[in-house]
């Protein structure tokens, strides 16, 4: 039997059952709608490239279990123990990874290579977001067709009922930003498609469907979440709706109120950037250990948001222009390279950091502050903030290196964006991390479809007490 009438039958077989079930119980038909994709073919599906890739995945992964499942992959040390399992290679992630000094990659792409190959919304513009999805999911570059599926698609799933709104609503406005986020995805958990199955009894070979449902589902409702947020507390209250006829990233920065080209162009760049950073930081092990207990994607993104939101992780991006801010307050716009040392010294001296520089991994400039770097040379090199950036990159590093304790002096991906946001008008530093949530949901949700396909386990690492430390070690010397 041919691939195409295989797909045929599947779909007959398929279509004939959900016309039974929905018969039966008329209020399936929204919890279905993971089932109904099954029978499309097109190249330009996104679940259909899925369903052909996850069978030699799970191949590969049953593979590397059974012939390479006894080989050691380091030693831990007291230290790991002690320094937050810093080192610790202990998890699998797809979808990217992150080396000391080449920075992330995306599928085995850097980001200067993205944004070669990855389609964009115009010539020699920055990649689209989808296309990015596209690639974290599949580990294929997308075509411009595709990508263009794909923004269809995530618009058509773009509906957030009204009761999330009133669970924001139920809040003060003056919570913080990324508390009234969080709470508008538990909000939309309400509609998870996984829960419905898992409580119907999926068997847990389809785990990974329902999950892709939710998944796109969560990425198409997040900026919409995101940008009642701002709108709320920012513009007292005027939403703007969503465009039908723009992309992901760009309709982000329409719906916030933000329509200018260049800083469309610029969301583009800061979703896809921002969207995955491998597996161990806070945000994305966060996601990915509570959905190894099998909670739907958007209990598992809440939890992550929640992590993001830490001034040592997502909120730092918050912190770097608040201080950026403190410096021009201080010593005004035309500072010069002494009165910018003189401040950093008193900065550190005062127990604080400069927030924007090191990295838990990197040691080299991180390659996401060199991208916007380049995005701040083209579009608004005169901007004072800009300067001031590129000051700071002039000064920080050579003393932090003088201080001897810093493993990575240069800058993060911090040290730059909340710069570009600024100069395009939007000013509310507070409100920054709830961008980075946006964008880190492709990165979370890519990855979180990939536990479920391979069938990764319950995550539950061995812990110990300072007592049994002194014990091994009395023991081991």
């Amino acid at each position: 039997m041919t691939k195409d009438k295989k797909a045929m039958f599947r779909s007959v077989s398929l279509l004939s059952k959900l016309r039974s079930r929905l018969g039966q119980q008329p209020s399936l038909k929204d919890s279905v709608r993971w089932l109904q994709i099954q029978s499309s073919s097109s190249d330009l599906d996104l679940h259909s490239q899925l369903e052909e890739l996850i069978p030699e995945q799970q191949e590969r992964l049953k593979k590397i279990k059974a012939e390479h499942g006894k080989v050691q992959l380091g030693n831990i040390t007291v230290d790991m123990v002690l320094g937050g399992m810093r080192g610790m290679t202990g998890l699998l992630w797809q979808t990217s990874l992150l080396d000391p000094d080449e920075g992330i990659r995306f599928r085995g792409l850097s980001i200067p290579e993205c944004q070669k190959v990855l389609p964009a919304a115009k010539p020699e513009g920055e990649p689209l977001p989808e296309g990015l999805l596209w690639l974290l999911l599949t580990g294929k570059v997308p075509s411009k067709e595709q990508v263009d599926a794909l923004s269809k698609e995530l618009r058509s799933r773009a509906v957030v009922p009204d009761f999330v709104y009133k669970a924001i609503d139920a809040l003060p406005v003056t919570s913080h930003p990324m508390t009234q986020f969080a709470t508008g995805v538990m909000a939309l958990q309400v509609q998870s498609e996984f829960q419905k199955a898992y409580e119907k009894g999926i068997h847990k070979s389809k785990y990974w469907e329902p999950t892709y449902e939710d998944s796109l589902n969560l990425i198409a409702r997040v900026p919409l979440v995101a940008a009642y947020v701002y709108r709320r507390i920012y513009k007292d209250g005027q939403v703007i709706p969503l465009d039908d006829s723009l992309d992901y990233g760009a309709n982000f920065s329409h719906m916030l109120g933000f329509d200018s080209p260049k800083m469309l162009e610029l969301m583009r760049l800061y979703v896809t950037i921002h969207s995955d950073h491998e597996g161990g930081n806070v945000s994305a092990h966060t996601g990915h250990l509570v959905a190894s207990a099998l909670s739907d994607p958007y209990l598992s993104f809440a939890a992550a948001l929640n992590g993001l939101a830490g001034p040592l992780h997502g909120l730092a991006n918050q912190e770097v222009l608040l201080w950026i801010k403190s410096v021009v307050d201080e010593c005004g716009e035309n500072i010069t390279v002494d009165q910018l040392k003189e401040y950093v010294w008193k900065t550190l001296k005062g127990g604080k950091v400069v927030p924007g520089f090191g990295h838990g991994v990197l040691r080299k400039t991180d390659p996401r502050y060199t991208c916007q770097r380049e995005f701040a040379l083209k579009h608004l090199p005169d901007d004072p903030l800009f300067q001031l950036v590129s000051k700071l990159y002039e000064v920080v590093p050579p003393i932090l290196t003088e201080l001897g304790k810093v493993k990575n002096p240069w800058p993060n991906v911090d040290a730059h964006s909340g710069v570009l946001l600024n100069h395009f008008g939007l000013t509310e530093a507070r409100y920054f991390t709830v961008l980075f949530g946006v964008s880190r949901s492709l990165g979370i949700c890519s990855q979180l479809i990939w536990d479920r396909a391979l069938g990764l386990p319950l995550e539950r690492p061995k812990s110990v007490t300072m007592e049994w430390l002194e014990d091994y070690c009395k023991k081991a010397a």
